[in-house]
């Protein structure tokens, strides 16, 4: 096999392959997930179906089945199918590849281009690739990890359409590890692997949405079982915790515990509880939850139930997120505990929370008139001749830094959202709203 070869080819001598390789889908009908690009009738699926797939980036997480899906549109395809990797490749062999697609166009057959981990590339790497693009000698198929956005240069990515794949639910890892053990010829059904149900959702959930980490815990599992006196493998919790490499707690048994521990931790710091935040937050940890899905939430939490009370609430967050995703865990579990206590121990303020409920409402039902034209900025002549920006006040030039200059539209004047409380922080932003809308009250046209 070739280094650029995908095609599907026959099993080698070289030793057995792993299961997670074993078990890859064929079919667009064996593929499990990602229904919000490839689900009956959306477009992806239709082009790969018809065999008029145009230039795309598969962005998603590891495991999510970028690589999958490449195979898949390699069985399909009725084009020369090439698989580069960023990792092994330089702009030598781009060259050699392009020349090559460029021969098989003036033939009349065209050439499907696969680039795992494109983000690898530089930026000169990437930019050999577009005139072959633009040209249509080839059709590329990117896959990468990171934000494409940010990995992939902009001349690239104004000519390929991007598709994001999302983490497999635990449902559907699951539903992948039940198929490799009753596959007799590719998976595990002919070593007569015993595994309960609770077993199979641990390491779906331990997965976290990477079906090729699942079928390798699976994998390390069945071979650490030793075959009883009936020939069966028995995976026992023991073998299964060395195989996830860590202490099996109950957690998101169908989805709803995960749901309910979140609960509890949000729902502690709210009521400033500070012991049962720490501990809610430490059995999500340890039963291995994504730590930045916490680090989310907490974000919420400083923002929706402690608000400006404490504005040091947000940026704390925001800082264990960013300790989190730079160090990893364990590292970063007393990043997470120390948001959680400092937030459990914060002045207590759903004062923006329902301020934009209320803005979020007004949104939806009353009309939504154009922005008054003084508030407008005159950026043209003719904008200002049609009175952009005229009537409008400059704060800075008042005595008071204040004018009586109405900012909502006509038909919400005089609307108020936000009602600060005396917690923290906010004692004062009250006060310090009190004595504007006062002034506005007093100086009002």
């Amino acid at each position: 096999m070739g280094l650029f070869d995908l095609q599907p080819q026959p099993e080698t001598t070289g030793g057995p392959r792993p299961l997670a390789d074993r078990m890859r889908p064929e079919t667009l009908d064996e593929y499990v997930g990602q229904p919000q690009i490839l689900g009956p009738g959306k477009p992806l699926r239709k082009q790969i179906e018809e065999d008029h797939l145009s230039s795309i980036v598969l962005w998603g997480p590891p495991g999510s089945g970028k690589t999958t899906l490449a195979s898949i549109i390699a069985r399909k395809t009725q084009s020369k199918f090439v698989k580069f990797s960023a990792v092994l490749a330089g702009i030598r062999e781009i060259r050699d590849v392009m020349a090559g697609a460029e021969r098989s166009r003036q033939l009349g057959r065209r050439t499907v281009l696969f680039i795992d981990e494109i983000h690898r590339f530089n930026k000169a790497q990437q930019d050999a690739f577009l005139p072959y693009v633009e040209r249509g000698d080839i059709t590329l198929i990117g896959a990468t990890t990171e934000n494409p956005s940010f990995e992939v240069n902009a001349a690239l990515l104004s000519r390929v359409k991007v598709y994001v794949l999302a983490p497999l639910a635990a449902e559907d890892v699951e539903a992948l590890l039940r198929r490799a053990l009753g596959d007799s010829v590719r998976g595990l059904g002919a070593e007569h692997i015993e595994i309960s149900d609770d077993q199979v959702r641990q390491i779906a959930v331990f997965a976290n949405g990477d079906a090729r980490a699942a079928y390798n815990t699976l994998e390390a599992a069945a071979t650490a079982s030793p075959l009883d006196q009936t020939g069966r493998r028995v995976i026992t919790t023991a073998i299964l915790q060395d195989a996830i490499q860590r202490k099996i707690l109950l957690y998101d048994k169908s989805g709803e515990e995960h749901y309910n521990l979140i609960s509890a931790l949000h729902k502690s710091v709210r009521n400033s509880d500070p012991d049962a935040s720490l501990y809610w937050l430490g059995r999500m940890i340890e039963a291995g939850e994504d730590p930045l899905y916490i680090a989310r939430r907490l974000i919420r939490m400083a923002s929706e139930d402690i608000g400006l009370a404490d504005p040091g609430a947000l940026p704390l967050a925001l800082a264990a997120m960013q300790a989190v995703h730079f160090t990893g865990l364990p590292e970063g579990n007393l990043a997470l505990a120390e948001a959680a206590v400092y937030l459990a121990l914060a002045p207590k303020s759903n004062a923006l929370y329902t301020a934009y409920q209320e803005v979020t409402a007004d949104a939806h039902t009353t009309l939504a008139e154009p922005v008054p034209l003084h508030l407008r900025n005159a950026v043209t002549g003719m904008m200002a001749d049609f009175g952009y920006g005229k009537g409008y006040q400059y704060a800075h030039d008042a005595p008071v830094r204040l004018t009586n200059m109405e900012c909502l539209p006509g038909n919400l004047k005089d609307r108020q959202y936000y009602h600060p409380t005396d917690e923290g922080l906010e004692r004062k932003l009250k006060e310090k709203l009190g004595a504007i809308r006062e002034w506005k009250k007093n100086h009002a046209r």
